[in-house]
């Protein structure tokens, strides 16, 4: 295949909230749009895999939840299972 390195236009539907929360951040570290695209386009041909990856910020009802799971482990209310028999004896009990 004879593929010389000319451009393309490579037109995309989008949410317009999207589009400039893109563009800004783009511009932040110091790239434009395109060029945030051509280089996922590069990278996908390259390895023909995507990865997507965020920094993870729990939700305010997961980080409640951690804090009561804590609370109840320090004050002893939680069992402690020394085997996977004497969990799953303690988990058919608590059902």
């Amino acid at each position: 295949m004879n593929m010389t390195n000319t451009k393309t236009l490579i037109s995309v539907k989008t949410d317009k909230t999207l589009k400039v929360s893109a563009q800004e951040l783009a511009a932040e570290i110091g790239i434009s749009l395109g060029t945030l695209i051509n280089s996922f386009l590069r990278q996908f041909v390259r390895d023909k895999e995507i990865r997507f990856s965020t920094e993870y910020r729990p939700t305010r009802y997961l980080k409640a939840s951690i804090r009561k799971g804590e609370k109840e482990y320090k004050s002893g209310k939680l069992p402690v299972a020394h085997s996977v028999e004497e969990l799953k004896r303690q988990l058919r009990r608590e059902v």
